[in-house]
């Protein structure tokens, strides 16, 4: 559904029947709809009409079931971290949010597994498995603030990606409600599952269009005992793009292969306020390179390897971290690119991915089309997955610049981003700012695939309506 006029107006009668099922968890208040008017997306705002709080899965599927008998637009939300929209109540509607759904339900040492509710922190499930000595590896840059649910819609991904991969392959089945309330579970608890259509990898990366998540199950690893990390100053942003499948190619994957222009650490650095880490002017990019696992003679034989590599591109001295301290300091400045690039200046983050070989001509390509439009960009991102986070910041540049031409250039980075075999999102979804993109990474006909899916898993459209298409 793609017209507001499409869905009902909330009324009072609307409003008593979720007061009823609710009580003070149905919130209509103009102070609370404010604060849940927005996600980290650039400076959005968008007003719901009420904001429900559910305790549990039978609460979601009486909202879900009520809504999609009134044709009432209904957009899950979890910690509102998103960069992409994805939880911005754009027609309005019931916010339904899943912060009450934050229990650790079982972690099954046996069978390496956790099952969780999806409001639990990102963070606060990593410590509490890594408690049992196991580990979930995906971590994205919010980790300490983001809920598991979040990262399942939207399929995140995180400095570990590049050695664990992302989200989707630590999904084992799925609670969900669906749009007529009906709950349903997506696969099974096994390693193995070859039993019809994939149900579960479906939800994962859907973005809240198809179902509600309720219920997870995660497999986990054994936890790393060891790491090692460096950080590698470069004086040319190229050579240290080039140097990522260079390290690869030797037949090394680290556990971490971070990509920072000299912009985003100085900005970093001013956000934290933390210049412990000297920054050269002569220093066009960093890379910060982290090695784990369970032996350290064979960690530190792996340094080596990447330091012979590294001898080819002209680095200046390799800063190894010699303390957890200083290993927190340096994952802490990455982690915090982000947040300081926002507070710096009103901008916009494309969250673009290409085969790791390929990043030295994205980056060149993004500052080319900087140059051409006259606009300033910030870059850093997961070197190790070709994953590159391209910032732009407004500046000085005037109000026609930015809402006429910048989306001609974002097209036209997303065009060259095609070009390189890559795609426009690599973890960050599409949710409401990247959908006038889609026709890039796909034809109209995958596009009208997804389409029908959506239609039967919501024929009324109801579910976070206006996201992806």
């Amino acid at each position: 559904m793609s017209s507001k006029a499409t869905f009902t107006d909330i009324s009072g009668a609307d409003i008593n029947f979720f007061k009823n099922l609710f009580g003070e968890r149905c919130k209509t208040n103009a102070s609370d709809l404010q604060e849940y008017s927005s996600d980290e997306t650039e400076d959005l705002v968008y007003m719901p009409s009420v904001v429900l709080i559910p305790e549990n899965e039978k609460e979601i599927a009486e909202v879900l079931k009520y809504c999609n008998a009134q044709k009432i637009p209904v957009t899950p939300a979890g910690a509102r971290t998103g960069l992409s929209g994805g939880s911005l109540p754009i027609h309005g509607g019931v916010l339904l949010s899943t912060e009450k759904l934050n229990r650790i339900i079982s972690i099954d040492e046996k069978n390496h597994q956790v099952t969780t509710e999806p409001g639990v922190i990102t963070q606060v499930l990593q410590d509490a498995v890594k408690e049992k000595g196991l580990f979930y590896p995906p971590d994205p840059a919010s980790r300490g603030s983001c809920f598991i649910g979040g990262n399942i819609a939207e399929n995140s991904g995180g400095p570990k990606a590049v050695k664990y991969g992302v989200t989707n392959e630590y999904v084992l089945n799925l609670e969900v409600v669906l749009p007529n309330g009906e709950i349903i579970w997506t696969g099974a608890n096994v390693i193995k599952n070859a039993t019809g259509y994939n149900l579960t990898q479906l939800m994962v990366g859907s973005e809240g269009t198809l179902g509600v998540v309720t219920k997870i199950v995660l497999k986990l690893r054994t936890h790393p005992t060891h790491d090692m990390l460096m950080l590698v100053p470069f004086y040319e942003a190229k050579k240290a793009c080039q140097a990522v499948s260079a390290i690869f190619r030797a037949g090394i994957v680290p556990s971490g292969l971070e990509f920072m222009e000299k912009d985003a650490l100085l900005l970093a650095q001013e956000f934290t306020e933390d210049y412990t880490i000297k920054v050269s002017d002569s220093h066009e990019a960093h890379l910060l390179i982290e090695v784990d696992g369970f032996d350290p003679e064979i960690l530190m034989k792996e340094c080596e390897q990447i330091i012979g590599v590294l001898e080819n591109f002209e680095t200046d001295e390799i800063l190894f971290a010699e303390s957890e301290a200083q290993k927190n300091t340096l994952w802490n400045l990455r982690r915090k690119v982000g947040e300081a690039v926002k507070g710096h200046s009103t901008y916009k983050e494309e969250d673009t991915v290409v085969p790791r070989f390929h990043l030295p001509q994205l980056l060149e390509s993004v500052k080319d089309i900087g140059n051409k439009y006259g606009f300033q960009s910030v870059c850093y991102g997961h070197a190790g997955d070709g994953n590159l986070h391209v910032n732009i910041l407004k500046g000085t540049l005037n109000d026609e610049l930015w809402n006429d031409e910048l989306p001609k250039a974002i097209e036209e980075i997303f065009q060259k981003v095609v070009a390189l075999g890559g795609t426009i999102s690599g973890e960050h979804g599409i949710g409401l700012v990247q959908k006038p993109y889609m026709h890039i990474a796909f034809p109209e006909i995958t596009l009208n695939l997804m389409r029908e899916i959506k239609k039967v898993f919501d024929p009324n459209g109801i579910l976070n309506p206006g996201k992806i298409f």
